[in-house]
């Protein structure tokens, strides 16, 4: 295969604008290699000789020295001038899943039988015994199989090998593993021919290089030979001493100079006493090399790296805290950034599990939330609801018997008015009472008014006669606006003079409800192209609102469910009123009688100023800082100031104080800034109640418990089971017949101990319930004992046609037992598939029960590009095989592992065969810091970023640009890139 139009200088104005930016991303400047020699003021080539410096493969000078350096696959010698082989099985069995070979200059990796090699060269995929496609054992290709029309196949060759005459085998070339000689490899009509230095004879096996036995027996007399007594001159006239002989005796550079042969040593080695003999010098034993975490010593140089969590910088020396935060997808949540790691969390009503995924807590499902009677879980929170005849205690748990009925509606909290104003809708949406913000969030927030009902649907009869006929309605709407941001500060909305309130009868909309929630978002920013500043974001304005109707609206000619329809037909025309305003930004909004902007335009940079701090939030410092709990923002100050006596407030960021609970007495002493409702003062404590849970209290009798403060009543023990003493604040004071282990729970009925059912947990001894594993995660068994238990099972579907991920459940936490994921990539057309593998975990205790495989279609004899069943922590790159991708992975019942996170990116297929070189070129992954390199999540999304969208590498500087590659990174790749297009040029 290859790239149409190759031999002609044609190529699409998409490939040559990637390969443009990738010139200029190469070509930057390289940083000098790091010297220690000062250099003479006339520098001596020593590489400029027939011996070329005395070095077998390259021989770099540099000011006052040289250096000699191998080719890819070996590494120099003691001597700092012979090239020995590497074995590259001797590290993690050179990457390969199956066997590694070792050869001169390279390495190999084969299959068991059953197996072939996948195009990656590394990884085994499972042989088909059917059909003659490339799964069939007997295609014929030596390399890489690739399918052709009409069901033939043809054949390619990896990196450095030639494709034969007869359009199957391959020819090995002095480009892989230099021809698999030792020293110097000259390309023949019948293959690589190895010859070797001047210094060294060739081996019987016509490869390695041996020294010449003349050459080491001078050196060993020369070494060996001395004079007790005499000065230098008289000896080197005894001995002849001179560089044209025997190098003067020089383990490396010779100098004939007045007083005789001057010896020295190359770059990485010092000249020892006898000043002949060069040393290889260990850097790491000073200041450990200037690395900042680990130093590896080398010979003629050494290497650092840095540990987990951080990487190495261009200058090959420093190490950076890597900052994961900063990476997308990393916590569902909040992400807290830590030297080497991060740690997720996630808001009040969520549970972590996997690592960094947030899930609904439910809460019913732990003693029933506390709830007296009825406890209905919600998202990120619950409630308690009580049954007829009784109502919600001011403690929100315990329910009250009602006594003479309760109204029929509850009072307004929320009110919306519009009406016209300067030639379009103005509208003010006013909240009375029950204000709530959520708080901490930069560019977005919510805003609740009122109570919603704690009916769930959105219309919903009760008929219950102590409440009569009620109905419900609930709408909600959300609006785009195309560019501004979310903005909840204080607004002058209108000139001097003019009243802030519209008059009733140009009142076009004016509702009532007991239950509003106004919430603003920001959108994505449209990115600009080459030389335009990105657009302005998108903004996402919700509103809900419910409002209930009763039977005293009801006549002769409308019955309660045309009240319903009646008041559903204004609730329309209201709505389409707001959007109107909306879009003119005449939306506004009004909390504890301070006027508030709900959203602006971004501004022009003439235009902008420093801004005021939204509401809710005082100036601390140089930056806007929520008003803390026991605190609340007055409008009026425009600043932050304590809960006034008798009031309390426990969460950040709000307006308003909520007042001490005390039916019948007016307010119990407490200190200012109460924070939490038990600072007001007078409540029963945890293992006390009373009736209206304030003292006087009385302990819990034996045989009941209470956790909590300011409570009604106590909860039973259950099964007849006493307490240890009165006055219990938990099941654990219960006197059971068994103490149960984690993972079950005391079943009060029959006195023993139950496994937690499958999706529950328990991490403790001796409680009577079981914790719901978060959102809709559930556990591989019964009787689980931590929350890390609770796996998510989703996964698989159909992937974006850019880029996107390969993860398996729950990760990066373990993935499920028994579970089975599909996926499929369709790109576009003329689009190819680049996929890395950064690490794998799958476990080898059984065989191959669980497993990832991708491949042209569903059935098992379709063309396969990767397939693997076991963990492998060396990353890999590779194409696919096949237009598209059909994904599968499985685990049995009895595995678990941290799976997997694949990304992938969809190229122009002109770009194919310069990618392909790239990937199948094992110096990809041959060094750490290469390695490293495809594990760097924010490294491979640019890379992709730039691949998917070549547009897209004007988003990064030029600095970035330069300090995202080591120096052999660019060299690499700067020279696949040369070689791709000589044709253009």
């Amino acid at each position: 295969m290859g790239v149409a139009g190759r031999g002609c200088p044609r190529a699409a104005p998409a490939l040559l604008l990637l390969l443009l930016l990738l010139l200029l991303l190469l070509t930057a400047a390289v940083p000098p290699y790091r010297g220690r020699a000062e250099g003479p003021p006339e520098d001596i080539d020593e590489c400029e000789n027939e011996l070329n410096g005395g070095c077998v493969h390259d021989c770099l000078n540099i000011p006052g020295n040289y250096r000699c350096t191998c080719f890819d696959g070996f590494m120099l010698a003691h001597d700092g001038h012979n090239c020995l082989d590497v074995d590259e099985c001797l590290e993690n069995n050179g990457g390969c899943q199956h066997t590694c070979l070792n050869v001169m200059g390279s390495y190999e990796c084969r299959c068991q039988e059953g197996f072939f090699l996948s195009d990656n060269q590394h990884t085994c995929i499972h042989r088909s015994e059917e059909g003659l496609s490339c799964m069939n054992k007997n295609h014929g290709c030596s390399h890489i199989c690739m399918e052709a029309p009409k069901g033939s196949v043809a054949c390619e060759c990896r990196p450095g090998f030639e494709l034969a005459k007869n359009q199957r085998d391959c020819i090995l070339t002095c480009n892989h593993g230099n021809g698999g000689c030792q020293h110097s490899c000259e390309d023949t009509a019948e293959g690589p021919e190895c010859s070797c230095h001047p210094r060294y004879k060739m081996h019987s096996d016509g490869r390695s290089c041996l020294e010449r036995e003349d050459i080491a027996l001078e050196v060993m007399e020369s070494n060996t030979t001395s004079v007790a007594d005499g000065d230098k001159r008289v000896k080197r006239r005894l001995l002849m001493e001179t560089c044209a002989v025997n190098n003067g005796g020089c383990d490396r550079t010779c100098k004939d100079t007045s007083t005789g042969v001057h010896c020295s040593c190359p770059v990485g080695f010092t000249l020892q006493m006898d000043g002949k003999t060069c040393k290889d010098i260990d850097e790491c034993q000073t200041r450990n090399g200037g690395c900042d975490h680990f130093c590896r010593n080398t010979v003629g140089s050494f290497d650092c790296s840095c540990k987990k969590g951080f990487k190495l910088l261009t200058d090959e020396k420093s190490c950076q805290d890597v900052d994961e935060c900063s990476l997308d997808r990393t916590c569902d949540h909040s992400c807290i950034n830590h030297p080497g790691t991060f740690t997720c969390a996630c808001s009040e009503g969520y549970t972590l599990y996997g690592f960094t995924h947030c899930g609904d807590t439910n809460e019913c499902s732990v003693n029933n939330g506390g709830c007296q009677q009825v406890c209905v879980n919600t998202v990120g929170s619950y409630e308690c609801h009580c049954h007829s005849g009784y109502k919600l205690h001011w403690n929100k748990k315990d329910c009250v018997e009602v006594k003479g009925g309760l109204p029929t509606s509850l009072s307004p909290h929320v009110s919306l008015q519009c009406g016209k104003s300067g030639g379009g809708d103005r509208c003010f949406l006013r909240c009375h009472s029950g204000i709530h913000l959520s708080p901490g969030l930069q560019e977005a927030y919510s805003v609740t008014c009122g109570s919603s009902s704690p009916l769930r649907n959105k219309q919903q009869k009760s008929n219950d006669s102590a409440f009569g006929d009620v109905a419900t309605v609930r709408t909600s709407v959300t609006f785009k606006l195309n560019e501004g941001k979310c903005s909840l500060k204080k607004a002058e909305l209108f000139p001097e003079g003019l009243r802030p309130v519209l008059p009733e009868k140009h009142s076009s909309v004016k509702e009532s409800f007991r239950y509003a929630n106004l919430t603003c978002s920001s959108g994505k920013q449209v990115p600009g192209g080459p030389g335009r500043p990105n657009a302005p974001k998108e903004m996402f304005i919700t509103v809900e609102f419910e409002l209930e109707t009763n039977q005293k609206e009801v006549t002769v000619s409308c019955d309660l469910s045309c009240i319903v329809k009646r008041t559903e037909k204004r609730l329309r025309k209201a709505i389409r009123t707001l959007r109107k305003a909306a879009h003119r930004e005449q939306l506004h909004l009004q909390l504890s009688g301070v006027n508030l902007e709900v959203a602006k335009k971004s501004p022009r940079t003439s235009e902008r100023q420093i801004e005021s701090c939204a509401m809710g939030q005082d100036h601390g410092g140089n930056q806007c800082v929520s008003c803390r709990a026991g605190t609340y923002y007055d409008g009026a100050q425009e600043r932050c100031i304590l809960c006034p006596n008798g009031t309390f407030q426990n969460e950040e960021g709000q307006i308003t104080c909520e007042p001490c609970p005390r039916p019948g007495s007016p307010g119990t002493l407490k200190t200012p800034e109460a924070w939490n409702v038990s600072e007001c003062g007078g409540l029963c404590q945890p293992g006390e109640y009373s009736a209206d849970g304030f003292t006087p209290c009385q302990p819990c009798a034996r045989g009941t418990f209470q956790p909590e403060a300011g409570r009604t009543s106590c909860f039973p023990c259950g099964g007849g089971l006493p307490t240890k003493h009165p006055g219990a604040t938990s099941f654990q004071d219960c006197e059971t017949r068994v103490q149960c282990s984690p993972g079950h729970f005391y079943n009060t009925t029959t006195h023993r101990c139950i496994r937690c059912p499958a999706g529950t947990y328990q991490p403790e001894f001796g409680k009577n319930h079981c914790v719901s594993c978060p959102g809709n995660t559930t556990t591989d068994f019964d009787g689980s004992t931590n929350i890390t238990q609770c796996k998510n099972r989703r996964c698989g579907g159909e992937l974006g046609d850019f880029t996107g991920y390969i993860e398996s459940p729950n990760y990066p936490g373990n993935y499920p037992a028994n579970t089975e994921c599909t996926w499929t990539i369709n790109p576009p057309p003329k689009r190819r598939i680049l996929i890395v593998v950064p690490e794998i975990f799958l476990p080898i205790e059984d065989d191959c029960g669980d497993y990832l495989v991708m491949r042209k279609t569903a059935s098992s004899n379709s063309v396969t590009t990767y397939e693997t069943c076991q963990t492998y922590e060396r990353p890999i790159a590779f194409t696919s095989r096949s237009k598209r991708l059909w994904i599968q992975f499985k685990s049995n019942e009895g595995n678990s592992a941290r799976g997997f996170q694949v990304p992938y990116v969809t190229y122009d297929e002109d770009y194919q065969e310069l990618i392909e070189d790239i990937v199948r070129d094992g110096r990809l992954y041959a060094s750490e810091n290469h390695q490293e390199i495809l594990k760097d999540k924010k490294l491979i999304k640019a890379l992709f970023d730039v691949l998917a969208h070549p547009q897209n590498y004007f988003k990064y500087t030029a600095q970035e640009s330069r300090e995202m590659f080591p120096r052999s990174f660019i060299r690499l790749l700067r020279s696949k890139v040369s070689r791709f297009l000589r044709p253009y040029k």
